[in-house]
């Protein structure tokens, strides 16, 4: 699976057919709040929020599946003068994160016990800022297979052990008009 995953999302990138410009924007209402320090962005895709905490002074490790993603993304960061840790690796293999982040943004990857590991990986005080695709009956945008989503309550389950600042669960419109099915968090 994992590198048909590798090739699907390297043909997105390389037909510019994954073109998200805007940050989500969960972040962008909390990245002001927070401490700035060292942030991982997980399933950076083409770095869209990686260049947001760079913009916000973070020093930033980026990790995605896809070489063209990682690719479009550095000449992204190199243009605005951003100094970034892009990793490239596979998500369903294991990797030793470091443990002192004081930021780690998931968005829109579905991997909760991933999700759990990585709440060890926080900085004491360290923030963890999650969205993820809702499982629900209404016509939403987003993956059609379940599996890319999450079931109502998962996401909070699995950052149990961290102290819950704000979590929601709705559909709203996004920024494109859509309507978008989503569990969000953000914990510490």
């Amino acid at each position: 699976m994992s590198k048909q995953d590798r090739e699907k999302w390297n043909k997105r990138y390389t037909e510019n057919s994954y073109h998200k410009n805007n940050p989500v924007t969960l972040v962008e209402e909390w990245l002001p709040k927070l401490p700035v320090g060292r942030a991982l962005d997980v399933a950076c895709g083409a770095g869209r929020i990686s260049l947001l905490l760079a913009q916000a002074g973070f020093q930033v490790d980026a990790i995605d599946i896809s070489h063209e993603g990682l690719s479009q993304a550095r000449q992204k960061a190199e243009d605005q003068g951003f100094d970034i840790n892009w990793i490239e690796h596979d998500l369903d293999e294991p990797y030793q994160f470091n443990s002192d982040y004081d930021l780690i943004i998931v968005m829109w990857y579905v991997d909760l016990a991933l999700i759990s590991r990585l709440c060890e990986c926080l900085a004491p005080g360290g923030y963890l800022i999650c969205e993820e695709h809702l499982i629900t009956d209404q016509e939403v945008t987003g993956p059609k297979n379940s599996n890319f989503r999450v079931a109502s309550g998962k996401l909070r389950e699995a950052i149990s052990d961290l102290d819950v600042l704000f979590y929601e669960e709705s559909i709203k419109l996004n920024s494109e008009g859509e309507q978008v099915a989503s569990a969000r968090v953000v914990a510490n």
